[in-house]
């Protein structure tokens, strides 16, 4: 540990960023944290000082659009988790022939426009989509309803998922695994008290991501689902709704609770990611 300390110090003193470089690079950072907090920052202040953040939190149409939010985005969590992270395991430790292939289909609805995944989805599972006609014979009607709501919130949020959970099993030391297995440890004990336990930052990382990601999620939402209130219309598309119909106060009021929730939730995460770090560091 002291070792460690010192060459991160002789590191810092052989830094090149001295004197006017440091500086400009300081300027850069400082731009930057502007430029990504400044409007959030005035949307939340906005909200506050304008008297409309108390009202709109108490209202029925927020309170039902955050709870279903907060519903979906769960449940479309745990379909992610459930499907996603055999997928990553299999693509990180097991290499198979088109693996590449099954990789670019995972990243696809990441570089997908939102309404374009919303269509894709109904294309696929609405009454006239491939599978709607087997869908209908079965009596079940997914579009525009709060399944179809989970369902594209899982489509475009399960890649970040499955990246980040790929990276931390690709990045578990194999000779700790096979330790394991030596000390008699049987391949599921091996998967979970060493291989998930080691990749734990990564896969959650990954959750994390994934739920904000659903928690934003405006595009395919409303192609698939629709804006239907009660059922379909989640605090991104209240958001919308509330605009479109010129009740900006509304708009703002609503959004910047959206904030709010998904700043808390990624702090509080970072909060628990940071006491695992520590548990490790005083494990080891």
């Amino acid at each position: 540990m002291i070792a460690a300390r010192e060459a991160r110090r002789s590191i810092q003193e052989r830094s090149p960023l001295t004197g006017a470089p440091r500086l400009g690079v300081f300027v850069l950072v400082a731009a930057a944290v502007v430029f990504l907090a400044l409007p959030v920052v005035a949307l939340v202040a906005r909200a506050a000082f304008g008297g409309t953040l108390i009202s709109a939190a108490t209202s029925a149409p927020v309170l039902q659009a955050l709870v279903l939010s907060l519903v979906t985005t769960t449940m479309s969590l745990g379909v992610t988790i459930v499907f996603g992270l055999p997928l990553a395991w299999i693509l990180a430790r097991r290499p198979f022939r088109g693996a590449t292939l099954v990789e670019a289909l995972v990243d696809l609805p990441i570089v997908l426009p939102p309404s374009v995944a919303g269509l894709a989805l109904l294309l696929a599972l609405g009454r006239e989509g491939v599978f709607g006609h087997v869908l209908s014979g079965a009596g079940i009607a997914i579009p525009f309803t709060t399944v179809a709501v989970i369902l594209a919130q899982s489509f475009v949020a399960a890649p970040f998922f499955v990246r980040s959970a790929r990276t931390g099993f690709a990045g578990v030391d194999r000779d700790v695994e096979d330790a394991a297995r030596v000390d008699g440890a049987s391949e599921w004990q091996v998967v979970r008290h060493v291989t998930l336990e080691l990749a734990r930052p990564a896969v959650a990382a990954g959750m994390v991501m994934s739920w904000a990601r659903a928690l934003g999620e405006f595009g395919a939402t409303i192609m698939f689902a629709g804006n239907i209130a009660g059922r379909t219309q989640t605090l991104p598309l209240l958001v919308y709704a509330q605009f479109e119909g010129g009740s900006l106060d509304s708009s703002i009021a609503a959004a910047a609770i959206l904030v709010v929730a998904a700043f808390g939730v990624l702090v509080a995460v970072r909060v628990l990611r940071w006491g695992w770090v520590l548990d490790a560091r005083v494990t080891a």
